[in-house]
């Protein structure tokens, strides 16, 4: 199965130059550190700050830099420093080309459950509400079960929903999915991992061919 630097890495093959991506908190951070060569991207973070590089080198962090987890990064030529009001106007103003989000749970026609486990305490939702209303394509990295090996590719999300029929393409420890009117479309599946795992972990509508192909890790 993938890990979770596997997981950012395939993702990270899915930036086009030029684009303007957001990383949501968790496994999407790990992206910045696999930006492929030759192409150019600016990592937005919703506390305010454009043009995030990957993360510092241990002993050169600094705390006045940090990303919406909380965790020190670092800025590239050209970055802007700007406050919460003026990060969220260019998420609402769809200039946001792609958003990778971690979930608790998607379904099969691209709904997201993403901010909240009923009963468990939350500082809030954060920004996730925005972005998936507002950015142009979304791409969700998250493990493919849960911690009692029950599926997080459903039919239908059972926690409290973050957007509807939004997302596009899902990136597991098991392989690389497309959202499709079909349901979850296997592209890649993860090195090792057979087609008939990937069917008995997903409780989602899936569609898989006998031949899917191992990704490239």
């Amino acid at each position: 199965m993938l890990n979770k630097e596997q997981i950012a890495r395939r993702i990270a093959r899915e930036l086009q130059d030029g684009y303007y991506v957001n990383l949501g908190i968790g496994i999407p951070t790990l992206v910045a550190n696999f930006i492929p060569e030759g192409i150019s991207v600016m990592l937005q973070s919703e506390n305010g700050l454009l043009g995030m590089g990957p993360f510092p080198i241990e002993g050169e962090e600094s705390a006045d830099l940090i990303n919406a987890g909380k965790q020190t990064v670092t800025t590239l030529p050209g970055s802007a420093i700007f406050d919460s009001a003026t990060s969220f106007g260019m998420i609402r103003a769809g200039k946001v080309d792609l958003t990778v989000l971690g979930a608790m749970e998607v379904a099969d026609n691209g709904d997201i459950a993403n901010w909240k486990i009923p009963g468990k305490l939350i500082k809030g939702m954060g920004g996730a509400m925005d972005l998936v209303a507002a950015a142009k394509n979304i791409i969700v990295a998250m493990q493919h079960t849960d911690k009692k090996g029950n599926s997080k590719l459903l039919a239908q999300c059972s926690l409290p929903l973050t957007g509807l029929q939004c997302v596009k393409k899902v990136v597991t420890a098991l392989g690389y999915f497309e959202i499709t009117p079909e349901g979850f479309h296997c592209v890649e599946r993860a090195p090792g991992v057979s087609v008939e795992e990937i069917k008995s972990k997903t409780a989602g509508r899936l569609v898989i061919a006998d031949d899917c192909p191992e990704m490239d890790v």
